[in-house]
């Protein structure tokens, strides 16, 4: 398989380095952490500024490989992370383009696009974490319109969301319908009657979580993505992504991480542990594959129609361990200076903990790997 890129590749990483250090030293300064709604408001500012100058649609409306080059050199140049726009722009809307239909596309892609929507995720329950497919989230045809009843935990920016891609059971569990049949997948207003907000807040501080309660809820049958009781299906469009790309832009930023505690080391003396410093080769030696291992990936996406793949799963599976890893070592490299909840690195171990959770448990992407890359036999 060919790593390589085009020369018409790497005009598109040249012109994109040139605007981002054009613009860049032009933003105003980042809100609050707290604060959603000014940084809502921030993060759709900087996508309606890439929307402007042509760069809006290369989430899904471009190859995947000009797709990674863009991730790659935004996060190398510092620029605003996707933030808000998280679900939207890596989640939701890559699954729209895929499957929605042209009237689908052409109502919710546009403002994602502009910065002009924000989307959440309505997955997981409390009752259906890693095991998805046992979520109990009713929704039932009444007329033009699902009426859905139940309740959704660890929502991404729901509070500041316009819409929200929603798994929902239309037909019960039986022994005539496996309960991975009977879910569908719908695009449902966030300013609907009947929807509550509970913001949740995590170990690190923040608030971008939170519970949501539906109480006959009605979304149109015409938000629905995909057919009534196809959203299995759909569901794993979406997670392929989740697990395909959306972290691109957080291996580029452990590298440098590696570069920072590499100085920092060699500032404070922890440099002279040659247990440390193998400690971090081997750390610049895994992401380094990591990446190769990316790049395989989008090679791979982009010959099967730019839908990524199992090897996802690979990716996510790994990448997760090795970020808590990395913010392990961090802590050996900081002594007790890591316990300082005022340092951002402090703040981002506490965070990686939620990575072998988050997208899918490890334990399930070894499932995955076992079964659809290795084809072993399910377990019972």
């Amino acid at each position: 398989m060919d790593l390589t890129y085009t020369e018409e590749e790497e005009a598109f990483r040249e012109g994109l380095r040139a605007w981002l250090a054009d613009v860049l030293p032009k933003l105003p300064a980042k809100p609050s952490p707290d604060d959603w709604p000014g940084r809502r408001a921030y993060d759709t500012a900087w996508q309606r500024t890439l929307h402007d100058a042509g760069y809006g649609e290369v989430h899904w409306d471009a190859s995947p490989t000009r797709r990674l080059i863009f991730l790659e050199e935004t996060e190398k140049a510092g620029a605003p992370y996707v933030g808000a726009n998280f679900v939207g722009l890596l989640h939701a809307g890559p699954t729209i383009a895929s499957e929605g239909t042209p009237e689908q596309r052409e109502r919710w892609l546009p403002p994602v696009l502009r910065g002009d929507e924000v989307w959440c995720q309505g997955f997981s329950e409390p009752d259906a974490g890693s095991d998805l497919a046992s979520l109990r989230t009713r929704a039932w045809r009444d007329g033009d319109d699902y009426v859905v009843s139940g309740s959704k935990i660890w929502t991404s920016h729901a509070e500041v969301a316009d819409w929200c891609e929603l798994l929902v059971r239309t037909t019960p569990v039986s022994d005539e319908v496996p309960k991975h049949r009977g879910i569908t997948w719908l695009a449902m207003p966030m300013d609907a009657a009947g929807i509550t907000v509970r913001p949740l807040r995590t170990l690190a501080g923040s608030a971008e979580f939170a519970e949501v309660f539906l109480d006959d809820v009605r979304v149109p049958v015409g938000n629905r993505v995909g057919a009534e009781n196809d959203g299995w299906r759909v569901t794993m469009v979406t997670l392929s992504f989740e697990r395909g790309t959306a972290f691109v832009g957080e291996v580029v930023a452990c590298r440098r991480l590696l570069g920072e505690l590499a100085r920092e080391a060699r500032a404070n003396g922890r440099w002279d542990d040659a247990v440390l410093r193998r400690g971090l080769g081997r750390l610049s030696a895994e992401f380094a594959a990591l990446w190769r291992l990316t790049q395989w990936n989008v090679s791979e996406a982009q010959r099967t129609g730019g839908v990524p793949g199992t090897g996802g799963s690979v990716f996510k599976l790994r990448y997760s361990h090795a970020r808590q890893e990395l913010y392990d070592m961090a802590a050996e490299v900081l002594g007790p200076g890591a316990l300082d909840a005022d340092r951002p690195w402090t703040l981002e171990r506490l965070s990686s903990l939620s990575y072998t959770i988050a997208a899918g448990t490890s334990q399930i992407q070894r499932n995955i790997v076992a079964e659809r890359i290795l084809g072993l036999p399910k377990g019972r």
